[in-house]
């Protein structure tokens, strides 16, 4: 009887620390205004039309967070353009001065009638909607803003944008984000890592039920 009880211990343990391995603590997002950390990164299909400029007749994009310190966050952009050749630059972005760099990430968690500064158009950008929406495999929550010059979309817990379409002299780009680190694709409308965890805890009850089963049958069995 010891034995077993030893046994039915050492496997709920077993099972308890395999939770603990799909709970991947890289999902933990940096506390401040930033919904990012360092590692992050997001991919886009892109196109244009019209008669884009020299370089900027994109197919594929990735954007990933390279550092962060203090207010100032660093990511690095790389594109590529339909005959295959890439290019890569650091853009930095510091919300404290308005620098959203065409509004690719501003502060996480903000509501419909939030705001935010962009420093190269002098102007108090405010959020005018919120939607949910399935990016990269998982349901979002998403917001928006629309004007003359761009309708941008943006994953409100991270900042990050998801969809862009930006109208350029003589031209339009257009981006749609398809793959991400940032977020889990979901199974069965579940985040994928909460789905791996309650089919382990699902386990480990029908896994202890089915030896305390067993135990009180032997121990009938011993009784009689």
């Amino acid at each position: 009887m010891l034995f077993m009880k030893k046994t039915v211990v050492a496997i709920i343990v077993c099972l308890l620390l395999s939770c603990v391995f799909f709970l991947n603590p890289g999902q933990v997002k940096a506390s401040s205004s930033f919904g990012v950390k360092p590692g992050d990164w997001i991919e886009y299909k892109v196109s244009t039309t019209g008669t884009p400029a020299l370089g900027h007749d994109l197919i594929w994009a990735r954007m990933e967070v390279v550092n962060i310190s203090g207010t100032k966050m660093w990511v690095n952009i790389v594109a590529e353009t339909p005959n295959g050749s890439l290019s890569s630059a650091i853009r930095d972005i510091d919300f404290t001065i308005g620098d959203v760099e065409a509004w690719i990430i501003i502060p996480a968690n903000l509501n419909p009638g939030a705001s935010f500064y962009d420093v190269l158009t002098n102007s108090t950008i405010t959020i005018q909607g919120q939607k949910t929406k399935t990016i990269a495999g998982a349901t979002r929550t998403i917001t928006y803003v629309d004007t003359p010059q761009r309708h941008k979309e943006w994953d409100k817990a991270t900042g990050v944008y998801i969809q862009t379409s930006d109208y350029l002299p003589g031209y339009k780009v257009n981006a749609t984000a398809f793959a991400t680190n940032m977020w889990a694709p979901q199974i069965l409308g579940f985040d994928q890592t909460m789905f791996y965890v309650t089919i382990i805890v699902i386990a480990i009850v029908i896994v202890v039920a089915l030896i305390i089963v067993f135990v009180r049958r032997k121990a009938s069995k011993r009784m009689a």
